[in-house]
C-alpha cells in the first residue's frame, strides 16, 4: 500500500503540475466527453487506460465481476423491475447525457468469474459472488455449455462477452441510438499474459471469430 499512497500523494506535483499536462487537466473542471464505455472485469490485471492509452476524460468506465451486463431493469425481468442498479445507471449516462459513439464489452484471459462457471466451482464460501454469477448468467447460457479445455478459458470468455454485448442491445438508450447509427459496439477479448487484444469478427460460421485488432 505504501508505494500507491507514494504515488498519490506526489501526482499533482509530478504529473497536473507539468507544464505539458496542466491545460488538459484544468479543462476536466469544466466537465467531460468521454469517447467511449468501456465495460470490462474488476480484475486488477485489466487496465482500460493502460491498454487504450486513454487519458482522463477520455473513457467512460463501468467494472463488474465477470465483465457482466446485467438484463434492463424493465426488460422482460419483473424481479429487478422498479430497483436501482449502478450498472444500467452508468450505461444510460454514458449513452443519453455523455453521448459516448462507443462502446466496448472487453473480455479476458484466466477470467475467474467465467472460469468457476465452466468448470463448476463451489462458491458457496462466496456467496455474493455466487448470487451475482446465478442471477446474471441463465441457466441456457451457451457459456455454461462449454469446458476450460485451456487454462485462459479464452472461448468460454468470448462465447460470454458476445452474450453480454446481445444485453446491451435490449437496453432502450443503446437501442435506440445503434437503430440510427450513432453508436457502435465492440466485443473485445484482452490476453493479460501477453497483452494482445482481439475484436470480434461477424462470420456467417456457427461461432464468431475474434481476431487481431
Amino acid at each position: 500500500m505504501k508505494s500507491l499512497i507514494d504515488n498519490a500523494r506526489s501526482f499533482a506535483a509530478t504529473h497536473v503540475a507539468d507544464p505539458r499536462n496542466a491545460a488538459s487537466f484544468e479543462a476536466l473542471g469544466a466537465g467531460q466527453s468521454p469517447e467511449a464505455l468501456f465495460i470490462t472485469c474488476s480484475d486488477s490485471r485489466v487496465v482500460p487506460s493502460l491498454i487504450t492509452g486513454a487519458r482522463p476524460g477520455e473513457l467512460f468506465e463501468l467494472r463488474t465481476a465477470g465483465n457482466v451486463v446485467p438484463p434492463y431493469p424493465a426488460a422482460g425481468h419483473p424481479d429487478r423491475a422498479g430497483q436501482p442498479m449502478s450498472e444500467a445507471a452508468t450505461i444510460e449516462y454514458a449513452v443519453r447525457v455523455l453521448g459516448v459513439r462507443d462502446i466496448v464489452v472487453c473480455g479476458h484471459s484466466h477470467c475467474g468469474a467465467v472460469g468457476a462457471l465452466v468448470r463448476g466451482e463451489d462458491l458457496s464460501a462466496v456467496p455474493a459472488v455466487r448470487d451475482w454469477l446465478e442471477h446474471s448468467v441463465a441457466p441456457d447460457a451457451a457459456l455454461r455449455t462449454l469446458a476450460a479445455s485451456t487454462p485462459d478459458v479464452a472461448e468460454a470468455v468470448q462465447t460470454h462477452v458476445l452474450a453480454q454485448l446481445e444485453r446491451l442491445r435490449a437496453y432502450p438508450c443503446v437501442s435506440e441510438r445503434t437503430a440510427n447509427g450513432s453508436l457502435t459496439l465492440h466485443a473485445w477479448y484482452y490476453e493479460v499474459h501477453t497483452g494482445v487484444v482481439s475484436a470480434h469478427r461477424p462470420s456467417s460460421e456457427a461461432r464468431a471469430a475474434f481476431g487481431p485488432l
